[in-house]
Protein backbone atom coordinates (compact mmCIF):
# COMPACT_ATOMS: atom_id res chain seq x y z
CA UNK A 1 0.00 0.00 0.00
CA UNK A 2 1.00 3.41 -0.85
CA UNK A 3 0.05 7.04 0.47
CA UNK A 4 -0.05 8.50 4.15
CA UNK A 5 -1.80 7.97 7.36
CA UNK A 6 -3.18 10.22 9.00
CA UNK A 7 -1.22 11.49 12.75
CA UNK A 8 -1.38 8.61 15.26
CA UNK A 9 -4.23 8.23 17.55
CA UNK A 10 -6.71 11.12 16.37
CA UNK A 11 -9.62 10.82 18.55
CA UNK A 12 -12.96 10.78 17.92
CA UNK A 13 -14.19 14.38 18.86
CA UNK A 14 -17.56 15.92 17.21
CA UNK A 15 -19.95 12.49 17.97
CA UNK A 16 -19.94 11.75 21.70
CA UNK A 17 -20.97 8.06 22.64
CA UNK A 18 -24.35 7.93 23.80
CA UNK A 19 -24.86 6.18 27.23
CA UNK A 20 -25.17 2.34 27.73
CA UNK A 21 -24.83 0.26 30.51
CA UNK A 22 -23.35 -2.25 27.99
CA UNK A 23 -20.81 -0.07 26.52
CA UNK A 24 -19.66 0.04 30.22
CA UNK A 25 -19.16 -3.61 30.92
CA UNK A 26 -17.57 -4.19 27.58
CA UNK A 27 -14.75 -1.13 27.60
CA UNK A 28 -14.68 -2.31 31.40
CA UNK A 29 -13.44 -5.82 30.32
CA UNK A 30 -11.84 -4.91 26.94
CA UNK A 31 -9.33 -2.09 28.62
CA UNK A 32 -8.10 -5.09 31.32
CA UNK A 33 -7.91 -7.58 29.02
CA UNK A 34 -6.17 -6.39 25.86
CA UNK A 35 -3.28 -4.91 27.56
CA UNK A 36 -3.02 -7.61 29.74
CA UNK A 37 -1.85 -9.30 26.51
CA UNK A 38 -0.03 -6.57 24.58
CA UNK A 39 3.65 -7.59 23.46
CA UNK A 40 5.20 -4.43 23.09
CA UNK A 41 8.15 -5.73 20.51
CA UNK A 42 4.99 -7.43 18.31
CA UNK A 43 3.33 -3.71 18.57
CA UNK A 44 6.72 -1.92 16.86
CA UNK A 45 6.15 -4.31 13.96
CA UNK A 46 2.56 -3.62 13.21
CA UNK A 47 3.26 0.45 13.86
CA UNK A 48 5.83 0.00 10.93
CA UNK A 49 3.80 -2.14 8.99
CA UNK A 50 0.56 0.27 8.85
CA UNK A 51 2.85 3.20 8.64
CA UNK A 52 2.30 4.58 11.50
CA UNK A 53 -1.31 4.96 11.26
CA UNK A 54 -2.20 4.29 14.91
CA UNK A 55 -0.25 2.67 18.21
CA UNK A 56 -0.61 -1.00 18.55
CA UNK A 57 -0.91 -2.88 21.61
CA UNK A 58 0.80 -5.90 19.94
CA UNK A 59 -1.77 -8.38 19.56
CA UNK A 60 -2.03 -10.90 16.04
CA UNK A 61 -5.58 -11.21 14.89
CA UNK A 62 -6.54 -14.85 16.38
CA UNK A 63 -5.05 -13.89 19.61
CA UNK A 64 -6.97 -10.94 19.49
CA UNK A 65 -10.48 -12.18 18.67
CA UNK A 66 -9.89 -15.05 21.01
CA UNK A 67 -9.68 -12.47 23.62
CA UNK A 68 -12.91 -10.42 22.11
CA UNK A 69 -14.73 -13.92 22.61
CA UNK A 70 -13.75 -13.49 26.56
CA UNK A 71 -14.48 -10.06 26.53
CA UNK A 72 -18.35 -10.21 25.31
CA UNK A 73 -19.06 -13.76 27.16
CA UNK A 74 -22.52 -13.71 28.60
CA UNK A 75 -23.16 -10.49 27.27
CA UNK A 76 -26.60 -9.59 26.24
CA UNK A 77 -27.39 -8.71 22.64
CA UNK A 78 -26.64 -5.12 22.03
CA UNK A 79 -29.19 -2.38 20.34
CA UNK A 80 -28.36 0.19 18.47
CA UNK A 81 -27.47 2.83 21.01
CA UNK A 82 -25.48 0.03 22.46
CA UNK A 83 -23.39 -0.61 18.97
CA UNK A 84 -23.04 3.10 18.65
CA UNK A 85 -21.27 3.80 22.25
CA UNK A 86 -19.15 0.86 22.11
CA UNK A 87 -17.38 2.06 18.50
CA UNK A 88 -17.27 5.35 19.22
CA UNK A 89 -15.84 4.78 22.72
CA UNK A 90 -13.55 2.03 20.85
CA UNK A 91 -12.48 4.31 18.60
CA UNK A 92 -11.60 7.28 21.25
CA UNK A 93 -9.00 4.91 22.86
CA UNK A 94 -5.40 5.43 20.58
CA UNK A 95 -4.41 1.95 19.92
CA UNK A 96 -5.40 -0.22 16.77
CA UNK A 97 -7.00 -3.32 18.42
CA UNK A 98 -9.77 -1.39 19.92
CA UNK A 99 -10.60 -0.12 16.09
CA UNK A 100 -11.10 -3.45 15.28
CA UNK A 101 -13.04 -4.47 18.26
CA UNK A 102 -15.29 -2.42 17.15
CA UNK A 103 -15.34 -3.24 13.64
CA UNK A 104 -15.51 -6.45 14.19
CA UNK A 105 -18.35 -6.12 16.99
CA UNK A 106 -20.18 -4.32 13.94
CA UNK A 107 -19.73 -6.68 11.86
CA UNK A 108 -21.65 -9.07 13.94
CA UNK A 109 -24.42 -6.98 15.08
CA UNK A 110 -25.23 -4.70 11.70
CA UNK A 111 -28.49 -5.76 11.33
CA UNK A 112 -29.41 -4.63 14.71
CA UNK A 113 -29.21 -1.06 13.28
CA UNK A 114 -31.20 1.36 11.34
CA UNK A 115 -30.40 3.65 8.50
CA UNK A 116 -30.31 6.24 11.27
CA UNK A 117 -26.56 4.56 12.07
CA UNK A 118 -25.28 5.55 9.06
CA UNK A 119 -23.62 9.10 10.60
CA UNK A 120 -21.68 6.97 13.02
CA UNK A 121 -20.51 4.72 10.64
CA UNK A 122 -19.06 8.05 8.84
CA UNK A 123 -17.69 8.97 11.76
CA UNK A 124 -15.81 5.76 12.43
CA UNK A 125 -14.91 5.94 8.84
CA UNK A 126 -12.93 9.40 9.13
CA UNK A 127 -11.78 8.64 12.65
CA UNK A 128 -7.86 7.51 11.82
CA UNK A 129 -9.18 6.51 8.51
CA UNK A 130 -6.78 3.97 7.00
CA UNK A 131 -7.23 0.91 4.92
CA UNK A 132 -7.36 -1.51 7.75
CA UNK A 133 -10.62 -0.37 9.08
CA UNK A 134 -12.11 1.65 6.65
CA UNK A 135 -12.52 -1.56 4.17
CA UNK A 136 -14.08 -4.04 6.52
CA UNK A 137 -16.63 -0.43 7.39
CA UNK A 138 -17.33 0.13 3.75
CA UNK A 139 -17.87 -3.79 2.66
CA UNK A 140 -19.94 -4.92 6.01
CA UNK A 141 -21.63 -1.96 7.83
CA UNK A 142 -22.33 0.70 5.29
CA UNK A 143 -22.57 -2.26 2.80
CA UNK A 144 -25.00 -3.80 5.17
CA UNK A 145 -26.80 -0.40 6.01
CA UNK A 146 -27.86 0.36 2.63
CA UNK A 147 -28.66 -3.74 1.95
CA UNK A 148 -31.03 -3.10 4.17
CA UNK A 149 -32.63 0.22 3.44
CA UNK A 150 -32.04 1.34 -0.55
CA UNK A 151 -33.15 4.11 0.30
CA UNK A 152 -29.38 5.25 1.58
CA UNK A 153 -28.08 4.89 -1.76
CA UNK A 154 -28.17 8.43 -2.08
CA UNK A 155 -26.37 8.79 0.66
CA UNK A 156 -23.66 7.19 -1.21
CA UNK A 157 -24.26 9.56 -4.33
CA UNK A 158 -23.14 12.18 -2.03
CA UNK A 159 -20.14 10.54 -0.47
CA UNK A 160 -18.93 9.33 -3.90
CA UNK A 161 -18.26 13.62 -4.40
CA UNK A 162 -17.22 14.31 -0.82
CA UNK A 163 -13.48 15.69 -0.58
CA UNK A 164 -12.57 12.99 2.19
CA UNK A 165 -10.91 10.00 0.15
CA UNK A 166 -11.82 7.69 2.69
CA UNK A 167 -15.87 8.59 2.41
CA UNK A 168 -15.41 8.32 -1.57
CA UNK A 169 -13.81 4.81 -1.35
CA UNK A 170 -16.37 3.86 1.18
CA UNK A 171 -19.26 4.59 -1.88
CA UNK A 172 -16.96 2.84 -4.01
CA UNK A 173 -16.42 -0.52 -1.70
CA UNK A 174 -19.90 -0.11 0.10
CA UNK A 175 -22.09 -3.08 -2.64
CA UNK A 176 -18.66 -5.61 -2.55
CA UNK A 177 -20.66 -8.16 -1.19
CA UNK A 178 -24.01 -7.24 -3.36
CA UNK A 179 -23.25 -9.62 -5.72
CA UNK A 180 -26.66 -9.96 -7.60
CA UNK A 181 -28.39 -7.01 -5.52
CA UNK A 182 -25.71 -4.90 -6.80
CA UNK A 183 -26.59 -1.35 -8.67
CA UNK A 184 -24.72 -1.70 -11.62
CA UNK A 185 -25.58 1.41 -12.87
CA UNK A 186 -24.59 3.14 -9.78
CA UNK A 187 -21.37 1.38 -9.40
CA UNK A 188 -20.36 2.38 -12.82
CA UNK A 189 -21.52 6.11 -12.44
CA UNK A 190 -18.94 6.39 -9.00
CA UNK A 191 -16.30 4.82 -10.57
CA UNK A 192 -16.74 7.51 -14.02
CA UNK A 193 -17.15 9.94 -11.30
CA UNK A 194 -14.18 9.45 -9.41
CA UNK A 195 -11.87 7.78 -12.46
CA UNK A 196 -9.71 10.89 -12.30
CA UNK A 197 -8.55 11.32 -9.09
CA UNK A 198 -5.14 10.69 -8.37
CA UNK A 199 -4.96 9.23 -4.68
CA UNK A 200 -3.88 5.09 -5.42
CA UNK A 201 -6.83 4.65 -2.46
CA UNK A 202 -9.69 5.82 -5.04
CA UNK A 203 -7.83 4.26 -8.22
CA UNK A 204 -7.20 0.81 -6.49
CA UNK A 205 -10.74 0.66 -5.11
CA UNK A 206 -12.34 1.62 -8.63
CA UNK A 207 -11.03 -1.49 -10.17
CA UNK A 208 -11.69 -3.63 -6.88
CA UNK A 209 -14.99 -2.26 -6.92
CA UNK A 210 -15.54 -3.66 -10.49
CA UNK A 211 -12.97 -6.84 -10.57
CA UNK A 212 -15.32 -8.12 -7.25
CA UNK A 213 -18.77 -7.25 -9.45
CA UNK A 214 -16.93 -8.80 -12.34
CA UNK A 215 -17.01 -12.14 -10.49
CA UNK A 216 -20.86 -11.95 -10.99
CA UNK A 217 -21.18 -9.98 -14.61
CA UNK A 218 -18.16 -10.74 -16.23
CA UNK A 219 -19.38 -9.65 -19.63
CA UNK A 220 -20.91 -6.31 -18.09
CA UNK A 221 -17.28 -5.25 -16.42
CA UNK A 222 -15.53 -6.24 -19.58
CA UNK A 223 -17.96 -3.87 -21.45
CA UNK A 224 -17.86 -1.51 -18.98
CA UNK A 225 -14.00 -1.01 -19.02
CA UNK A 226 -13.82 -1.78 -22.73
CA UNK A 227 -15.74 1.40 -23.33
CA UNK A 228 -14.29 3.53 -20.43
CA UNK A 229 -10.72 2.18 -20.08
CA UNK A 230 -9.62 5.56 -21.11
CA UNK A 231 -11.42 7.54 -18.35
CA UNK A 232 -9.58 4.82 -16.05
CA UNK A 233 -6.41 5.11 -14.17
CA UNK A 234 -3.75 2.10 -15.62
CA UNK A 235 -4.34 0.65 -12.23
CA UNK A 236 -8.09 0.84 -12.14
CA UNK A 237 -8.23 -1.04 -15.17
CA UNK A 238 -5.35 -3.64 -14.18
CA UNK A 239 -7.39 -4.12 -10.60
CA UNK A 240 -10.33 -4.59 -12.97
CA UNK A 241 -9.69 -7.71 -15.58
CA UNK A 242 -7.24 -9.24 -13.16
CA UNK A 243 -10.00 -12.16 -13.26
CA UNK A 244 -11.48 -11.88 -16.25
Amino acid sequence: MTGTPPPAGAPVTDTAPPASALADLVLERLTAVYPAAGNPFRAQEMVAYMKGAAPFLGIRTPERRALSRTVLDGTPRPDETDCAAIALRCFALPEREYHYFAVDYLRRHVKRCSSGFLPVARRLVTTVSWWDTVDHLAAHVVGGLVAADPALATEMDAWIDDEDLWVARTALLHQLRFKDATDADRLFAHCLRRSAHPDFFIRKAIGWSLREYGRTAPAEVRAFVTAHGSRLSPLSVREALRNL
